[in-house]
């Protein structure tokens, strides 16, 4: 069930593409199917980072079993990813990491 959540001030010439790319690496990085891979992107938004409205942005990933050991990996990949697409610099992105336990997470009328 992994969930990543992309908000910019930047604005995206093709958000479906966008959307689509970023779940393919979501899958990949995480090594999940895609099946179950969620991506959320809201582009344009009214953002400053460092009293500045230049290019940022934030990111949530979210996965049942986030491996806590891997997040440097997971960064890097997303920054990489963040800065190709948006152009938006590594130094202007957060990301915040989290892995929701089984039963605080609804899917399909029920939880995991």
């Amino acid at each position: 069930m992994p969930v990543l959540q992309i908000t910019t001030n930047v604005k995206s010439q093709n958000t479906a593409e966008l959307a689509s790319k970023a779940s393919s690496l979501t899958a990949d990085v995480l090594g999940k199917p895609e099946s179950y891979v969620m991506v959320n992107i809201q582009t344009e938004a009214s953002m400053t980072f460092a009293g500045t409205p230049d290019p940022c942005a934030f990111l949530m990933l979210k996965s049942l079993g986030l491996n806590e050991a891997e997040t440097s990996k997971y960064s890097e990949a997303l920054c990489v990813f963040i800065e190709q697409h948006l152009g938006v610099p590594p130094s202007r992105t957060y990301i915040e990491f989290a892995s929701p336990e089984r039963h605080m997470f609804g899917w399909n009328s029920g939880t995991f």
